[in-house]
């Protein structure tokens, strides 16, 4: 794209007011229970800082990802007392911590054939149970990817249809399935689901939790993310039914290489068809976080992610 982007957004009037934003969808919104936002730490700033919790109220969000860590050697969540930390100023911010995220370094050194990666998950479940946190998303992005790349490192898309699917990594998505059922029981015994963010279909999902047989894996679903792949998220949010989403990441297609293009719904942008989304999201009464991997454009962290939790409120109650 040659346009710059931060231009286009002032010149579209994409900095629009939240009732402006807001207006276009109304009608998908239930008459239930507001739904509950939160974001991810490293969007609201640097990652496992806890010091931005204040932060977090200040936007209006009820809740946070924090991420375990970032590489091997920096594990904050590893200490006590800095699980006390966020448990600390949680309390006193109103502020929860919904999931624990294991992303930057699952990335780096994925479960599908690094030994040692295992460390860091049982890493990430620990600390969810310190923190009171239901859930752990388990990502396989980068190095991590569970499709099958070619000899020119492209994947290949094996759909006849309108939908992409991509081939798997086979001997991956087995070490996987391997990894997973050993965890199983730990996280079984402190509560703690784990969650699959990854780049497959909502089938190739529910085939790996169905391989690994227990009710503590199911999938982390990002409508970004999976729109971006080509995926037709309203069926597959309905296909994998209430019982195997245990968390929801929420941002447009185009912050997948641009954090200011930040706004949700945005009518310029043709991207996630949030209004299928969520009327998809009350068919399976799905009742669980929302997570926004949002940044708000640059020096408007406050409003945008305000309008942001505001569209949630409206369209996902």
């Amino acid at each position: 794209m040659t346009l710059d982007r931060r231009h286009f957004l002032e010149t579209t009037g994409l900095a629009l007011t939240a009732w402006t934003l807001l207006g276009p969808l109304k009608a998908t919104a239930s008459s239930g229970a507001a739904p509950r936002v939160g974001m991810c730490d490293w969007n609201l700033g640097q990652s496992c800082d806890p010091t931005l919790i204040p932060k977090a109220r200040e936007a209006h969000l009820a809740g946070l990802q924090v991420s375990v860590g970032t590489r091997p050697d920096y594990i904050p969540l590893r200490e006590p007392e800095v699980r006390q930390r966020y448990l600390d100023l949680g309390r006193q911010h109103g502020i929860t911590f919904p999931s624990v995220a294991a992303g930057s370094i699952l990335n780096q050194i994925p479960l599908k054939s690094e030994p040692q990666s295992a460390v860091y998950l049982i890493d990430a479940v620990e600390a969810a149970a310190a923190l009171g946190s239901t859930n752990v998303l388990v990502a396989f992005f980068g190095n991590g990817d569970l499709r099958l790349r070619d000899a020119t490192g492209q994947f290949r898309n094996v759909s006849t249809g309108p939908f992409s699917t991509y081939e798997l990594d086979a001997p991956g998505v087995t070490r996987l399935v391997e990894v997973l059922r050993q965890i199983a029981p730990r996280a079984e015994d402190l509560g703690v689901v784990m969650g699959l963010e990854n780049t497959l279909t909502a089938e190739q999902n529910l085939e790996i939790l169905d391989r690994v047989g227990s009710p503590m894996v199911q999938v982390y679903y990002d409508v970004g993310n999976s729109t971006a792949y080509g995926y037709d998220v309203p069926t597959e949010i309905r296909r994998l039914g209430k019982e195997r989403i245990c968390e929801i990441h929420l941002k447009e297609t185009l912050s997948l290489d641009d954090p200011n293009w930040a706004l949700l719904g945005a009518p310029q942008i043709n991207g996630v068809p949030f209004e299928a989304v969520a009327a998809a999201c009350n068919a399976i009464g799905y009742d669980r976080w929302f997570i926004l991997e949002t940044s708000g454009r640059k020096d408007r962290f406050l409003e945008d992610t305000r309008t942001n939790v505001a569209f949630v409120n409206a369209h996902f109650g």
